[in-house]
């Protein structure tokens, strides 16, 4: 039996940053443990691999998100023109469901799971099976210092669910998770790294030597990842520190009808949770991230006058279509920005994303009619060979647990079956 690409990774190539309450962990430096000495060792210094979920929960215009051809030579449709400089990393699949789910916006609570509809409908109390993160989470942990990072909001019921289809907790706040990947130590010291934020400075300060020294011991191709390592830092800081000064100021009072406005902006959630899972994955201090996009407010796309919700009941309103795909476009943009920081993160011969499986799901299909058939599923990165476009019959669908089965087995995980599979899916090599 081939080990798995989770127990081939050993430590040594990883170091911590630590001054006072903080603790870094740097990213895989090829300085540290040279090609050659991995190869004498057979092979043991090679990356693990990690999952991150991205659920959305209000469906996608077909038309401007499947493309017409199969393959990769497509025409790029709307949204995915946003993707192209990522061809060839991703595949988008069409004609995917899970078998009998009803039209309504609580299949969310299987879009993870693919349980058999009759352990979440029509039951006075749900019974989910286990979600894709937290198998995975379970069969991989104590590799991590967590297990797993589960972020967002729940909009309308739960996500991830653990092994006894218990809920497991999302964490609306980007700055409690900053807190559990980078402060660490006794409570005092806690409590300052944590005021030090809200004061703007940078958790970097206190290493700033450290990270000065290993700079100069390492290579050119370590020095650019320890760049990026430190500008994803400070950009997470400098978003926290927005979020968290807006929060302090009332909201504004609005005419009534128009929706309450957001502070925290929708799409800046995205964009932290993102950044965070990131740099969790970069210092190996978690392996699977999950991250629920949420809802959007009138405004929290550019040039939107309608909430993302109202929009997406749009009754083929042109004006309304329109509300929605500016909705749509700027959550791909944040997929797009996700994607450009993991391909550029290098890890030994790959690339963070190369070893980063990035499954990016809606429960719905059509909004409007809240249909849960022909879903919008996008896979990228995780050592596939990429398909572009693979597209199933869209009245008679794939069970997307099939999809998930393969997953599970570029993980290492050699399961037989997960939610309602009825066999493993080929079409990704």
């Amino acid at each position: 039996m081939n080990p798995s690409p989770h127990t081939r990774f050993r430590m040594p190539r990883r170091r911590f940053l630590r001054a006072g309450g903080v603790s870094i962990a740097l990213p895989l430096l090829e300085s540290l443990a040279p090609r050659a000495a991995r190869a004498a060792a057979g092979g043991e210094g090679k990356p693990p691999m990690r999952l991150l979920l991205a659920g959305r929960f209000l469906g996608t215009n077909a038309d401007y998100f499947f493309p017409r051809a199969t393959g990769l030579q497509y025409e790029a449709p709307r949204y995915l023109r946003l993707l192209e400089s990522h061809r060839g990393r991703f595949t988008v699949f069409s004609g995917m469901s899970h078998l009998g789910y009803p039209n309504a916006h609580p299949t969310e609570a299987g879009l993870f799971t693919g349980a058999p509809p009759e352990r979440i409908f029509g039951a006075s109390t749900v019974s989910n099976t286990v979600s894709l993160d937290q198998l995975v989470a379970e069969r991989i942990a104590g590799q991590t210092r967590h297990a797993s990072l589960a972020m967002g909001a729940v909009s309308y019921v739960p996500v991830s669910w653990d092994s006894q289809g218990v809920p497991v907790p999302l964490e609306e706040r980007p700055e409690e998770v900053f807190k559990r990947l980078f402060i660490d130590g006794p409570p005092g010291e806690m409590a300052r790294e944590a005021r030090r934020l809200q004061e703007g400075r940078s958790i970097l300060d206190g290493v700033r030597d450290q990270l000065r020294r290993l700079t100069r011991q390492v290579g050119a191709g370590d020095r650019e990842q320890l760049e990026i390592m430190a500008g994803a830092i400070r950009q997470a800081e400098q978003d926290l520190a927005r979020s968290q000064a807006w929060a302090g100021r009332p909201k504004p009072r609005v005419a009534q009808g128009i929706g309450e406005f957001q502070n925290a902006g929708w799409a800046s959630g995205q964009r932290m949770r993102h950044d965070l899972a990131f740099l969790a994955f970069q210092g190996d201090l978690t392996r699977v991230c999950l991250s629920s996009e949420g809802v959007g407010n009138p405004g929290d796309a550019p040039g939107t006058v309608l909430g993302h919700h109202e929009a997406s009941h749009h009754s083929r309103d042109p004006k309304r279509i329109e509300q929605l795909a500016l909705f749509e476009e700027e959550e791909t943009r944040q997929l797009a920005r996700l994607l450009d920081k993991l391909a550029a993160a290098r890890e030994g011969d790959s690339t963070l994303l190369d070893r980063t499986i990035v499954i990016w799901a809606s429960n719905l299909g059509n909004p409007s009619a809240h249909a849960s058939d022909n879903l919008p599923i996008l896979v990228a990165g995780g050592g596939f060979r990429h398909q572009g476009h693979v597209a199933f019959n869209r009245e008679r669908n794939k069970p997307l647990s099939n999809l998930y089965l393969r997953v599970l087995h570029q993980l290492g995980i050699d399961v037989p079956r997960f939610g309602m599979s009825t066999e493993i899916l080929t079409e990704l090599g």
